[in-house]
């Protein structure tokens, strides 16, 4: 199972913490120290769209109107704790966020 999100994300710290608490090995990727590949990027946007750029984030607020309006997919690449978080993968299934849906998927029913 892979994680992507931020090391000083309370949803993401939380996330890590559930899912190694139910026996999931995670390999976490620190968007921000890792970075997020390109393709990763334009793979996520492909699967959730717009939901992927966190809107209501400092860097959002920091960003121009010029800059809001270009192609999400360059923006998350050049800013990636834009990113909503975590992206979750595991057995071909990319989930965004952690929501109770989220966990009821991935710890419930151990998909």
């Amino acid at each position: 199972m892979r994680i992507w999100g931020l090391k000083n994300c309370d949803t993401c710290r939380k996330a890590a913490k559930a899912l190694e608490g139910a026996g999931r090995t995670l390999d976490y990727v620190d968007v921000r120290a890792d970075g997020v590949s390109a393709a990763d990027i334009a793979r996520f946007f492909d699967t959730f769209g717009d939901a992927l750029v966190n809107k209501r984030s400092t860097t959002w607020r920091g960003l121009s109107e010029d800059e809001r309006a270009g192609d999400p997919v360059a923006l998350l690449a050049q800013h990636p704790t834009l990113m909503k978080r975590p992206v979750i993968e595991a057995d071909g299934q990319l989930t965004l966020g952690w929501d109770a849906k989220m966990q009821a998927k991935w710890l419930e029913n151990g998909a």
